[in-house]
């Protein structure tokens, strides 16, 4: 399906080399003061050809607001975006070999076994190129999320390769247990993560980290890694128990992003390894009671010493720093030649890829992570808001 979201519905279009890509977004509040220039920063971070680690595909990609904005103001109609297609190249994927071969790994054959036709080059909806619509889409609710209610939302590269930011260690196997990690997604800014072009706010592990992509890419080879997403000021009671727990609605997100492999919340896997009595959240009083004059949310009397749960326990929000991570595969288009069967599955052959490509995917995923956390949050949100509404009525 191409569309995500229960209240809040979020629909991409386009393919990796037709005209335009895009999106629609319906039942997005009505009055927020709106403009492309407002949704354009982050569409950047996205567009290829930033650095000399990323695909050298050259686009503009720029945000064309279709409806839904009349004078600077949505109108709580569907929103449609658009972003037109100007570097493509459907010449890259049409010789004769790549007609003929599916690519390993990517989803040329699985297409064709689902629909009976594919697009013809790029990997049609299953390119990158569809990110572009939900980030169109991020920046927007994530525009409104930061206006209404002050949450802040802050992704970036923890891992290329075996290279870690903040690796666990002996004293720390849990990082959600680290004192470094645990001021990091306190204090971590947009703008530090992009003084690197590796997106690591670390500028020392960066420097390894980039070295590593430029090494795999005169390989003519690719390489993985992983993204971390905090999101800060998010109000307690978010989620719908049992089967759209918010972490279940933010890994149905992420796990949509094309590349993922991966996906865990809080402590995640390395919250495994540790004992109950070092994992549990103890409850204390919150300090801070008062309302937020901006949101009208009062802070709940209690918080957490710990934050091993990420924000999230029994699927609802607590008020604690939402942090989870997601991983990414190697990219499947690599210059290597690679042993590969013709579709019909008659000949054996070998093919090499003249698509232009990341070595890794990493760097370019963080707003793509970043836009697809906005889209669960706001869309939890206003789920809520609707219970709260419908019981002050009474």
């Amino acid at each position: 399906m191409s569309t995500f979201g229960q209240f809040l519905r979020v629909t991409t279009y386009g393919e990796s080399h037709c005209p335009s890509v895009g999106c629609i977004v319906d039942n997005f509040p009505p009055g927020v003061p709106v403009s492309e220039e407002m949704l354009q920063p982050q569409i950047t971070r996205r567009r290829p050809g930033q650095s000399s680690i990323t695909t050298p595909r050259n686009e503009a990609d720029l945000v064309s607001i279709q409806s839904g904005v009349e004078g600077g103001l949505t109108l709580g109609t569907p929103i449609a975006m658009t972003v037109k297609n100007q570097d493509q190249r459907p010449g890259d994927y049409k010789g004769s070999t790549m007609k003929q071969y599916p690519r390993p790994s990517h989803a040329d054959f699985t297409y064709l076994e689902k629909y009976g036709v594919r697009a013809s080059s790029g990997g049609g909806r299953s390119s990158a190129r569809e990110t572009i619509g939900r980030v169109a889409a991020g920046a927007l609710c994530e525009h409104y999320l930061k206006l209404a209610h002050g949450i802040e939302i802050v992704a970036w590269v923890s891992s290329v390769g075996n290279i870690h930011h903040i690796p666990p260690t002996p004293e720390y196997p849990a990082t959600s247990h680290n004192p470094k990690f645990l001021d990091l997604i306190s204090t971590v800014t947009r703008e530090t993560v992009d003084k690197t072009v590796v997106r690591c706010p670390d500028p020392e592990v960066a420097a390894k980290m980039e070295q590593c992509i430029a090494d795999f890419r005169d390989r003519q080879d690719s390489i993985g890694g992983t993204v971390t997403c905090v999101i800060r000021n998010v109000p307690t009671g978010l989620g719908e128990p049992v089967f759209d727990k918010l972490e279940a609605s933010l890994a149905h997100a992420m796990l949509s992003i094309p590349a993922t492999k991966g996906f865990e919340v809080g402590s995640g896997f390395e919250g495994t390894e540790i004992p109950g009595s070092s994992h549990n959240d103890m409850f204390i009083r919150n300090p801070v009671t008062e309302v937020d004059s901006r949101t009208g949310f009062a802070k709940p009397k209690l918080t957490t010493a710990t934050n091993n749960s990420g924000g999230i326990q029994g699927g609802i929000t607590n008020g604690a720093p939402i942090f989870f991570r997601v991983a990414f595969k190697p990219p499947a288009t690599i210059g290597l030649p690679q042993q590969t069967v013709t579709f019909e599955g008659e000949t054996d052959g070998v093919l090499e890829n003249k698509g232009r490509h990341d070595p890794c995917v990493v760097p370019r995923a963080v707003p793509i992570v970043e836009a697809m956390a906005s889209i669960c949050i706001l869309d939890a949100l206003l789920m809520q808001g609707g219970r709260k509404m419908a019981a002050r009525a009474l």
